[in-house]
């Protein structure tokens, strides 16, 4: 979410996990497939528009689709093993809420 949304949905800055060094799923997916976005990192955003650089190269390394597509297979397997579980209001509740999770990200 902290990359895919704006600031007035997220209710606080966009990039601030990552300012505030969580190292969320999206940027541990491009940290494979960026050198750069680690120094980025490591220099603690000191540079001139380096968390701007640094959610740039999340998404063009391919971490916000590799984390998305790590939600789709998460939410498969939720949905999966619901799959044992009796029609019910409760069991509707838990498959629309990995919709809800999933609506979310994208």
């Amino acid at each position: 979410l902290d990359f895919t949304q704006t600031a007035e949905q997220l209710g606080k800055p966009q990039g601030q996990d990552l300012a505030s060094g969580n190292l969320t799923a999206p940027v541990i997916f491009a940290l494979r497939r960026s050198p750069e976005l680690e120094s980025i990192i490591q220099s603690e955003f000191t540079e001139n528009d380096a968390l701007q650089q640094a959610l740039e190269l999340v998404n063009s390394a391919g971490g916000i689709q590799a984390a998305r597509d790590l939600a789709e297979a998460e939410a498969d397997l939720a949905r999966r093993a619901l799959t044992c579980v009796r029609d019910c209001p409760a069991k509707r509740s838990l498959e629309l809420m990995v919709d809800y999770v999933l609506d979310r990200i994208h």
